[in-house]
């Protein structure tokens, strides 16, 4: 959908300007023709060479900075344009462009372009909410630049909030989608209009606050059946005694709901939990790893993707005793005998099935997670180290690596387990094809 597509990639100068590199990359793979102007500020976090390399043309930053006689450069790189995405935006681009302001490459350039544009903000928190950014979004909104709505989660100033860039995979997976929609209306396959706003519900209206960011078509698994496990299985020792674990359930309760956000016919499958379940989705209960493994079957063959985000007990006492065990000695033996494991069924099993597994690990992330990839044959697995501040059991955040057969496909930083859900569903999404037609 990319490939030969001219795109202008505007990088201002804020800590997020890093990403800025592999979104560059990442377009380029794609097969697009980037051409990467920065502000002056962004040169204070990372260099010229750097995005010259990863583009394969040479960087503008300097509005008199002329290469070719034959041509002004702002208005030859105004003109070529597909689309011109700026990402990292700061406030101050913001304002710039909501007011109208020419003063170096990046802005001139804006100012002079009749394509497409397409802005993601990245700033503090407080910043990102303040009044005067907001109206500058919303009179860019009306006007009909496309805004990609920015993550939640620790930003570098160390507030945790709104504000962080999403991430490269994201934006390229967005521009995409536009290129997609304006494909079919150019074959008058759509009427629908065009979106604004990524990453919020959808409204009608471009001039919206931001607590309602217009999120157009964008509902990635509309149709799909989606089964999500959650929490910690309990293995019975007698009736008043088992064997679990910390899960808590909130990761699978984020997935569920913002699986449900996202169109999908959710199914959820909770064992023991401490969390407060998603509101206006149904949840079938279950105890052990049994009871869960022939729910999930009753699923498994309407499912297309399984999401296994409980922590399934590899255990089990090998008989449950049906009345309250007395202390008599001073030890006690219990005799465990394996559990199924579920995700390695279903990933034998699996056949049209898009299967994501979780692991819990407390350190070797990256071998544990490639090895139970491979032998659970999974298509997408999240890794996380449990005991990392932010990402362990009963907590509100989560950090994970996302990885597949050829290794990680995104490292997920701090933040809600509803973010963390969202982009790990729309990676999924993209693959199965589920991204809107």
């Amino acid at each position: 959908m990319l490939k030969g597509k001219v795109i202008i990639l505007g990088i201002t100068g804020g800590i997020a300007a890093y990403k800025g590199a592999a979104l560059c990359s990442k377009l380029t793979q794609k097969g697009a023709e980037v051409h990467v102007i920065m502000t002056a500020s962004a040169k204070e976090f990372i260099t010229e060479l750097t995005l010259q390399s990863l583009s394969r043309n040479p960087v503008y930053s300097d509005t008199f900075d002329e290469r070719e006689p034959s041509v002004v450069s702002h208005i030859h790189l105004a003109d070529k344009a597909d689309l011109v995405l700026v990402a990292p935006a700061t406030a101050n681009i913001i304002g710039k462009m909501a007011n109208g302001l020419a003063d170096d490459m990046l802005s001139t350039t804006l100012l002079a372009t009749t394509a497409p544009v397409m802005v993601a903000p990245a700033m503090n928190v407080h910043m990102y909410t303040h009044p005067a950014v907001m109206q500058n979004m919303e009179t860019l909104v009306s006007r009909g630049v496309m805004m990609i709505e920015p993550g939640e989660g620790l930003l570098a100033c160390g507030y945790v909030g709104k504000g962080r860039l999403e991430e490269p995979e994201t934006i390229v997976q967005t521009v995409e989608r536009f290129f997609e929609q304006q494909e079919q209306e150019s074959k008058g396959v759509t009427n629908k209009p065009e979106p604004r706003w990524f990453g919020g519900e959808a409204v009608d209206s471009g001039r919206q606050s931001q607590d309602s960011l217009l999120n157009g078509d964008e509902r990635l698994l509309s149709g799909k059946k989606v089964i999500v496990t959650a929490g910690g299985t309990i293995e019975r020792i007698d009736p008043v005694r088992y064997i679990t674990n910390d899960s808590s359930g909130k990761m699978g309760f984020a997935i569920a709901k913002v699986a449900q956000e996202l169109g999908a016919d959710v199914h959820l499958i909770a064992a023991n939990t401490s969390a407060e379940p998603p509101v206006g989705i149904s949840i079938e209960k279950v105890q052990s790893a049994d009871d869960m493994y022939s729910a999930v079957l009753r699923q498994w063959e309407e499912s297309d993707l399984v999401v296994m985000a409980a922590a399934v007990a590899d255990y089990r006492p090998r008989e449950a005793a049906q009345t309250k065990i007395k202390k008599k000695d001073s030890t006690f033996t219990l005799e465990l005998v394996k559990n199924i494991d579920i995700l390695e069924s279903l990933g034998r099993s699996k056949k049209h099935q898009f299967l994501i597994g979780f692991a819990a690990e407390t350190g070797n992330l990256e071998t544990y997670a490639m090895d139970k990839l491979e032998r659970k044959n999974c298509d997408l697995l999240a890794a996380n180290d449990v005991t990392a501040d932010g990402a362990g059991f009963g907590v509100d955040t989560n950090a994970v690596q996302i990885y597949d057969r050829g290794g990680m496909v995104e490292r997920i930083p701090v933040q809600s387990k509803e973010e963390v859900a969202r982009k790990l569903l729309t990676i999924a999404a993209g693959r199965m094809g589920g991204v809107l037609h």
